[in-house]
């Protein structure tokens, strides 16, 4: 993915409490050419003060709602799948692309994040090259390859839909 020079550039957003994981997932997308502003939320219950935008959240020019949220299952305060079950209930949010990235290969985590309406759910491989791969495939899919819900597309207002003049 190439970087764009427009303010609607789609944002990722981590919800990931291990910082470590951070780090390495910031690297794999630097390394993959995914060069999209990156915002992070150390716990699922700062995921959701994100995407209410409360708290120390609320300026949105600093912290715009995300176009993906690659998240954790487990977190401290709130888990991963607390947060889909969450985001999944908010009529306004509902459309939010989740990819949830965990270490876990459980079939029964992986079933239960998909019935909570995860959009994909990827497994933590431990070569760095490949987990390069595996978050390029999977960002370009979510952001470049498939179309966005209508309230999510670049000018529309997020919960209405209707089309907003860009910023200049």
């Amino acid at each position: 993915m190439q970087p764009r020079s427009s303010l609607l550039e789609p944002v990722i957003l981590v919800a990931d409490d291990q910082e470590d994981d951070i780090i390495l997932t910031r690297q794999a997308l630097v390394r993959a050419n995914v060069l999209n502003p990156l915002q992070v939320a150390r716990d699922g219950q700062e995921a959701i003060e994100y995407l209410l935008g409360t708290g120390k959240f609320e300026n949105r020019a600093e912290y715009p709602l995300p176009d993906l949220m690659l998240l954790d299952l487990n977190m401290p305060r709130t888990n991963g799948f607390e947060v889909l079950r969450w985001v999944r209930s908010h009529p306004t949010l509902r459309a939010l692309r989740i990819v949830v990235v965990s270490t876990s290969g459980d079939s029964r985590d992986i079933d239960r994040a998909h019935e909570l309406g995860a959009n994909a759910f990827l497994i933590k491989v431990g070569d760095f090259k490949k987990y390069c791969t595996m978050l390029h495939a999977a960002v370009c899919f979510w952001l470049e390859i498939s179309s966005a819900p209508m309230v999510r597309r670049p000018g529309n207002d997020w919960q209405t839909g209707e089309r907003v003049a860009e910023a200049q």
